[in-house]
């Protein structure tokens, strides 16, 4: 259960972001200030809103003690702020002068991370005020940090996709394109993996970006080997670009926050969807959890900081990583799942009218657009249009459970419907290859290998092939033809 508890409406412009110490909330926005409370009854500090960049501030963040605060702006600048009189300790002035879009301290405050627009990553000794070493990401701007829980290395997130890790030298140990329309945020868990070996130095990270998809890492530490990313998995549910993300202080559970307007809360170990929040009325652009409690704090272009209680987590069934199992039994969802389902696909607004209307699985995918308009009453094409889309990939992936393995396309793992052979000599679905091609990667998908040709040639017979199956397929009452 996720309560609202108190919103905070003092910022006259866009949230930004929003932070928590042991005893604070600090949120900042594009109307230049920074404002601290307590976490007692959530009043605003005397010395609060801090004032002092002369642009947008963009970030903000506490040190561990929670004895200072750093923030970070468009003016090409990091502040350090005493939060125990709000006095300003510090400027640290990016040396380019580029725009700085992120800030974080090291969990034991012996360095600040500033990132910029252009690019330049600044480590900042937090006991001189001075920098200590300085680097840079070869393309777009840095807008996103998260540091391990040792401090010993960090993780930048760049408006390209990549994701660079660093050690405390600036050296770059790893670098992965992630998020292929850019890196909006990421988190790393301060709760190691359990299991396995050197599993005390295995974390779980989380990024989030502009195609939709928040991922979910395994993060490597050593002494030796420096660092290392293996993907895990991509969670669903925002229908919109996902702007920020961030683990509970237990890394038991993962919040996120998107254009589409939504928070949803997921529970880290299944994926499942615990909670979807849709109070905001604009783009969420942050989101935090409290140290040591349950407490989140979620904030928004609508100016407006919400205050979140959790409590006992309740995972909705049917929700899940994308490729959970559990979509193959969708005729046999109850209406919650359905509710859960629709909450992942970013339709959490028609969960009242599904309900109202006995929808459960077996409902579900023998929706129709008549039924749609006429049943349910709803008047928006759009709407309706989306909805169907929705079931019939939802009918797709009931199938695929059954599907020839070849029949499905290696980088989507859909059925196929356009084959085309590639220079490595696998099939795959003519759009998929072609994206996959104009991101300007010339390598195999399934070998990794440099491709001799981006010319693709249709295949005609694993198309006739698939027709034959897909005929041969019984057809449910209703539904449309896979």
């Amino acid at each position: 259960m996720a309560t609202l508890i108190r919103t905070l409406t003092e910022h006259s412009d866009d949230v930004n972001c929003c932070a928590f110490s042991s005893s604070c909330l600090a949120t900042c926005s594009t109307d230049k200030s920074i404002r601290v409370y307590s976490l007692n009854g959530f009043t605003e500090l005397p010395y609060s809103p801090l004032q002092g960049h002369t642009y947008a501030v963009h970030c903000c963040c506490f040190s561990p003690s929670g004895r200072t605060l750093a923030s970070c702006s468009t003016d090409g600048a990091t502040v350090i702020w005493d939060t125990g009189d709000g006095r300003m300790l510090a400027v640290l002035g990016q040396p380019t002068g580029s725009p700085v879009r992120v800030c974080r301290f090291s969990p034991e405050s012996t360095y600040l991370v500033s990132g910029a627009a252009d690019g330049s990553v600044v480590l900042w000794n937090v006991n001189s005020m001075k920098l200590y070493r300085s680097g840079s990401v070869k393309d777009g701007s840095l807008v996103a940090c998260a540091f391990s829980p040792s401090g010993n290395f960090f993780v930048t997130g760049s408006s390209c996709g990549d994701l660079t890790v660093w050690d405390e030298k600036m050296r770059c140990l790893h670098n992965e394109k992630a998020h292929d329309l850019g890196v909006t945020c990421c988190d790393i868990s301060s709760h190691p993996v359990s299991g396995g070996e050197h599993a005390s130095r295995y974390f779980q990270m989380a990024s989030c970006g502009q195609d939709n998809k928040i991922k979910v890492w395994f993060i490597f530490f050593g002494d030796f080997l420096g660092g290392e990313l293996r993907y895990k998995c991509t969670l669903s549910g925002h229908s919109a670009p996902v702007l920020a993300c961030a683990f509970s202080y237990d890394g038991q559970m993962l919040v996120s926050g998107s254009v589409d307007k939504c928070v949803i809360i997921y529970e880290t170990n299944t994926g499942s969807i615990l909670h979807t929040l849709s109070q905001h009325t604009r783009y969420v652009t942050t989101c935090a959890f409290a140290p040591h409690s349950l407490l989140l704090a979620t904030g928004s272009m609508d100016k407006t900081v919400h205050i979140w209680q959790l409590d006992n987590k309740q995972p909705c069934a049917g929700n899940t990583i994308e490729n959970d199992s559990k979509i193959g039994a969708a005729e046999n969802w109850s209406e919650d799942d359905v509710s859960a389902w629709l909450c992942a696909q970013g339709l959490a607004e028609l969960v009242g009218l599904f309900k109202a209307n006995n929808i459960d699985g077996k409902e579900l995918v023998n929706l129709t657009r008549e039924s749609l308009t006429n049943e349910l009453k709803i008047e928006s094409l759009g709407l309706r249009s989306k909805i169907l889309q929705k079931i019939e990939e939802l009918r797709v992936k009931t199938v695929s459970v059954s599907v020839p393995d070849e029949f499905l396309c290696p980088i989507t793992r859909e059925l196929m419907k356009d084959p085309v052979i590639a220079a490595d000599g696998y099939s795959y679905e003519k759009e998929a290859m072609e994206n996959w091609l104009s991101s300007k990667r010339r390598s195999s998908p399934m070998t990794n290998l440099p491709l001799d040709s981006p010319v693709l040639t249709p295949n005609r017979t694993l198309k006739m092939a698939i027709s034959r199956w897909r005929e041969a397929q019984p057809q449910r009452a209703g539904s449309a033809p896979f």
